[in-house]
This record gives structure tokens, sequence and C-alpha cells, in this order.
């Protein structure tokens, strides 16, 4: 039969289609499931009953494709013979190619010649034979495995060769027989047999790479981890870290999926030189789960053996360890919450018996729109304890902190609070705002405050705004909006102590509230006028300006605020604030206050720089002295975090913090990653200057290697160019 030409051959596509289908399979006992088709230039069937397919080949048959240059079906043994070069996609995920075949009619069976195996497009597989067995299994003989760019002349990056390799494509695994491992064509290590999941599997048991890490604490160590399912929603990774400075840990990680959450554990157990003849550990808790009628249950736990375990092994630190649960839903106008707290400080000078370690709160907040006065109102309700252990009503020299050492406390709160915004002529806005907030307390072991007390407070506001709005001939707009605010609160003073709202921040935020304490225990009084004013320049050109600045005044100084707040006195310090965002990726924002006799209180700067290549963030941060804030000397600290990308596979990072008070850094590291299509390196080195009486100052160094390709974790990075010879 003639070859003829494509477009031919669809015009009687139905009926080749049907010859190839009772060639492949007998017609009575197809199932909609087993009906293949075939497209080809020319089709024949010769004398011998054989089909011949010629010319851009195509199979598709059970999700499977197979293109070719010539098929032959032999109808008596059941067998295709292929010509190549050959493409058998089976699925998503597996691509054989092959310069020809001898397979079984339903393409599960047979043996491919000088072919390859590509899975998930990542890892690449080569042998001079591949056999197909059972639809299942793809075994290659004396193969090489490498997701790594192949150029020629040239050994790739990475390599696996092996005697045998074996493909399980329904349990996604790679089985290795006498595999040597290479790098740059150098064998490094020979493995007699080898196992290691293919780039689709997520999970599966068994060993990971191993880190090393280096500190000047420690020494040198090997962590190891290893990887045990047990079962679809449930995993243990097990990690020994060997050091040599005597350094022997265990480390765990537990995870479970449930149908309505998740829970996490991290521990370890340490044996080192550090604390000789101590046992050192930690463990830590996660977890959040969905609950009947859309409320969220989470939770986090922390335990630790000592205040410098966690620094020294190079886990998320902090000086004081919270634990949390906590129950809450938020809905549209509502929000409810409860929540129990758990605070251990291994902070160098506390003492836990004197602080409040046991911290209960629960908030129902709900918000209206409308009514008979109109606008919007809040209602919340909230209750608020803490416990401490120690029984002593009143401070002593343990912690010298001015607080009775045993207080606890009990709190029941109920706010309402009510905005209103009005239109006036000439673009005037107004808004009316009020509030009223009312207080039970009952306080316990405290030789000053203790009793049951109640408070009432009331607080009233009139706002002004009015904003001039112009549009440039280029496109640029201006906004200059001055805003006067009177506010209407009782002077009265309360016997009550304050340990929620010692630390308060006067900013932009909060230029225009009628209470700035961030707490419960402390509220503003006294009359006062909140004056600001902000300008904003929008540019069509891609860049913004946005500036404000303000002050409080008032009636008279009740000495209800610190002098770092910026709100003690008078006359509040000056506010300025200041933010600039370019196209290029630059933004500038800007934070200070000061006095009237312009000396600074406050400052803080922050720039953000990203590029195509290149990320940079930085800040400065002041604060002036001040007992009340637990703060007897100034504060000024310079931090930046950046990365440039040099080439597309090499990026260098750096990061450090500076105590310009001190002249001293508090950290420092720089680090380098290089990534590709086939693996991924990651170098750090990391000094911490810091010291107390628990922690000393640390070096450390860390190195980790992934390689792409085996299992579905690490992700590709761009592929390497070969160079022309």
């Amino acid at each position: 039969m003639p070859a003829r030409p494509r477009r031919s051959l669809r015009r009687l596509l139905g009926s080749l289609a049907l010859a190839a289908l009772l060639a492949l399979g007998p017609a009575p006992r197809l199932q909609a499931q087993d009906m293949a088709a075939l497209v080809a230039n020319s089709v024949r069937i010769d004398a011998g009953g054989r089909l011949i397919a010629d010319g851009g080949v195509e199979v598709f048959y059970q999700g499977r494709t197979l293109r070719a240059a010539r098929i032959t079906y032999d109808r008596a043994g059941d067998r295709l013979a292929i010509e190549g070069p050959i493409v058998l996609v089976d699925g998503s995920d597996t691509i054989l190619l092959a310069s020809q075949a001898d397979l079984a009619a339903d393409l599960t069976q047979g043996v491919l010649t000088s072919a390859r195996l590509v899975l998930n497009r990542e890892l690449q597989m080569a042998a001079n034979q591949i056999q197909r067995i059972g639809g299942r299994y793809t075994q290659l003989d004396n193969a090489v495995a490498s997701s790594c760019r192949i150029c020629d002349g040239a050994p790739p990056l990475w390599e696996i060769r092996a005697r045998r390799v074996v493909h399980d494509q329904e349990e996604r695994q790679i089985y290795f027989d006498h595999a040597q491992f290479r790098v740059s064509g150098l064998p490094i290590v020979y493995f007699p047999r080898l196992r290691m999941p293919d780039p689709t599997l997520d999970r599966s048991s068994g060993f990971l790479m191993p880190r090393v890490r280096t500190t000047s604490g420690l020494g040198t160590g090997v962590k190891l981890p290893y990887f045990q399912t047990l079962g679809p929603h449930r995993d243990l990774t097990i990690t020994p870290y060997l050091s040599t400075k005597s350094g022997r840990t265990l480390e765990l990680r537990y995870r479970q999926a449930f149908r309505t959450g998740t829970i996490e554990l991290n521990g370890a157990l340490s044996r080192d030189e550090l604390l000789p003849g101590e046992t050192r550990h930690y463990l830590t808790a996660t977890g959040a789960f969905t609950l009947p009628r859309a409320f969220q249950l989470s939770f986090d736990g922390i335990i630790v053996s000592d205040p410098a375990y966690l620094l020294d092994y190079g886990l998320p630190a902090a000086d004081r360890l919270t634990s949390r649960i906590e129950v809450s839903r938020t809905r549209r106008n509502e929000h409810i919450s409860g929540r129990i707290i758990g605070i251990r400080s291994i902070r160098a000078g506390e003492v836990n018996s004197t602080l409040p370690t046991l911290i209960t709160d629960m908030t129902y907040h709900r918000r209206f729109s409308g009514g008979p006065l109109g606008g919007e109102a809040g209602l919340q309700f909230q209750t608020h304890g803490h416990y401490r252990s120690s029984t002593l009503p009143f401070d002593t020299a343990r912690d010298a902190d001015t607080i009775a050492d045993g207080r606890d406390v009990s709190r029941a709160s109920l706010r309402l609070d009510w905005r209103r915004n009005w239109d006036l002529p000439l673009g005037m806005m107004a808004s009316t705002l009020g509030e009223v907030t009312g207080d039970a307390y009952r306080i316990g072991q405290d030789a000053t405050f203790g009793g049951d007390t109640t408070r009432v407070h009331a607080g009233a506001a009139l706002e002004l705004r009015w904003p001039w709005a112009k549009s440039g001939a280029n496109g640029v707009g201006h906004v200059i909006e001055p805003v006067v605010q009177f506010v209407w609160a009782r002077k009265g003073r309360e016997r009550l102590p304050n340990e929620d709202s010692i630390l308060v921040e006067f900013d932009e935020g909060n230029l225009f509230a009628i209470n700035r304490y961030p707490g419960s225990d402390a509220i503003e009084r006294g009359g006062r006028v909140n004056l600001g004013l902000t300008y904003t320049r929008v540019d069509p050109a891609g860049w913004t300006l946005s500036t404000a600045v303000g002050r409080v005044l008032r009636r008279e100084d009740l000495g209800q605020f610190s002098t770092a707040s910026g709100l003690d006195g008078r006359r509040s310090d000056w506010l300025a604030a200041a933010q600039l965002a370019l196209p290029m990726g630059l933004g500038i924002s800007q934070r200070v206050l000061v006095d009237s006799g312009f000396k600074l209180t406050k400052s803080e700067t922050r720039l953000d720089l990203a590029g195509a290549r290149y990320g940079l963030s930085g800040s400065y941060v002041f604060l002036g002295a001040d007992p009340m804030e637990d703060r007897p000397a100034d504060i000024a600290e310079l931090a930046f975090d950046g990365s440039y990308k040099l080439t597309e596979a090499w990026t260098a990072r750096a990061q450090a913090r500076y105590d310009i008070e001190a002249r001293r850094a508090n950290r420092a590291g720089v680090g380098v990653q290089f990534r590709n299509e086939c693996v991924s390196l990651d170098l750090s080195l990391s000094r911490r200057f810091t010291s107390s009486t628990s922690v000393k100052p640390t070096t450390d160094f860390g190195l980790s290697v992934d390689l792409v390709g085996f299992g579905a974790g690490t992700a590709a990075g761009p592929s390497r160019t070969c160079r022309r010879r």
C-alpha cells in the first residue's frame, strides 16, 4: 500500500484506527478503557498478516503514548517491533527514549535498546538496554543515573553508576545494585545496595542527606537523619548528631495529620563537654485543629533543660519560654478567643516564682453598624488573670522590680465604643467618637494594692479633617490633610497596679486614639488636643512619598507617661514619619520623636532594596534611657541582611547586628548558596558575640548538600550552559 500524506490519512482516520484496534486485540473483548488508537502517515497489512505503520507513528493506549518512525505488529506473537527514534510516555511522570524496541502489544513488557528513562523531567537514567516488566518495573543494566545536564565530552557534576537499576513504578522507588557515586567523574562512595525515592514521591522511609555543622563549643559534627513513615498520616525523623568535642545528640521529630488538624513534636537529648556529666534536652509541641462551629484550636509548648541549650545547638532561641493553648473564632463583626499561657524565664537575674508564670485570657468582641445613633459601635467583654507561685505580699531584693513578689490579679472588663462620620461643607469631614470602660479587679497577696477594686472610665472626642487634593498637569497627585482632634476624658486617679501597659509606643497609628495604652491596667486620662498633618505625593512614574507630623497638647500634666514614651508633660514630643517607595524596588521609612528642644527621644529608620540580582534590608533603632521602661541606658543598634546573585547559580548572603552604644557586634554571618538543575549546596558561617553567665560567644559553620531528582524535596535551579568547543 503506497504511503499517503498525513492530511489524506486524516480523512480516513476512522478506518485506520479501526484497523489498528482489530490488530491490537480481539474486538469482542475490548472495553472502553482498553481501546487503542493509532495514527501514522501510512498503514498497511502485509501478506503474513502483520500490520505495518510508517511515518510519524503515534499509538495511544491506557494512558500511554508511543511515538516512533515505524511500528510492525505481529498478531500471532502479540508483539510490537518498533524503530526509532522512540518516545514512550507512561503517565505524566515517566518517559522512555530509545533507538529501537521489542514490546508487548500493551506496551508493558519488552526490551528497549540504547535507551534513557526520564522521571518527572528531572532524573535521567541511561543504559544500552532497558527492560519493561509487567507494566510496573523498568530494569536497566550497566546504567548511569543523574539529574545534571550532560555536555559533550564532559562528565556530569554528579552521577550514580550501577550494575543494575530497577525502577518500581508502583512503589515509586529506585533500587541500585553495586552502585558508585561519582563527582565530576571521580568515584567518591561505593554502595553494594542503594534505595532512593523517585522524584514523584513525597514521603518514603530511608536516610536523608547528611548535614555538617561546626561550632567553637561542640566542634565539627555530622547529622544523619533517618525518615520513617508510620502509615499515610504519620512519620518520625530520627537524627543522630555526633561532634568531635564528645558531643552526642539524638534529635527526634514526630508529625501526625488528623482529619481536622495536625500536630508536630520536636525534641533532642544531648551529652557534651559544655556541661559535663549533664543530660541536656528540649521539647516543643505545636498543633492546630478545626473544631465544630468554625472554632480553631491551636497550641504550642516548649521545655528546655538549661538557658544555653537552644543557642548552643542552633535552635530558635528565646530567653522567656512561652507555652500556649487557645480556642478562637473570627467572623465578620465578631471575634471570640480564650487562651491559657505558661511562661518560664531563663533570662539571667529573673526569678520565676516572682513572675506571672500562668496567664488566662478570654475575649468577646462584637461590632455593630447603624442603630438609632448611626455610625459603628463595638462591644468587648474580656477577662484576665495571672498567677505567681510566690506567696510574699511585698517586693524583696531577689528581683527588686517594685512589684509584690506574690501578686495575683483577676480582672473582668466591659467596653463600649462608638464612632460616626459626618460630611461638612467645603470638603471637610467630622467624626464623633466615644468609649466607656468598666473594670473589676481582684488583687491578692499584695500589701499595697490588695483587695477588690472597680473602675469606670469614659472618653469622648470630636475630630475634624480637611483634605486638600490637587492633580498636576503631568499627572502627579498631591493630598494634604490637616487633622485636629479634641478629646475629653476624666482625670481622676485610681489605685491600680500597671503590669500590661508599661511600654507605650507613640506613632502615626495611635496619634488620634482616645487611649494609647496597649493594655487594660492603665487608661489615658485628662483633656487634650491631638494635632496632625499628612502629605502624600503620588507620581505616575511609579514612586510615592507619604509624610506625617503630629503632637499632643494637654490641659495639664497628670504624670501618667514616661519620658521615653514621648507623651510626658503638657506638650508631647514631636512625631515625624515618612515613607518613600520607588519603582526600582527601594523603600525607605523613618519615624522619630523629638522634644521641644529637638533632643532625640526615639528613632527608627528602615531601608529595603529589592532588585533582580540583589536584596538588602537595613534598620537603625535608637531608644533613649528610661528606668520606667527597665532601660537604664540608651540603646542604639544597626542591623542589615543582604543577598547578591553572583551568577544564575551562585548567591552570596551576609547579615550583621551592631550595638552602637556598646561599640561591638552582637551577631554577624556570611553564606553562599549554589543551586542548579541537579544539586543545591548551602555554606554558612556565623558568629554570636554576646555573652552572659550562661551563654558564651560562639562561631557556627554549616554545610548542607541536596541532590535534585530523588524525592520531592529540593526544587531545581537554573540549568547549566554547555560551552562550545
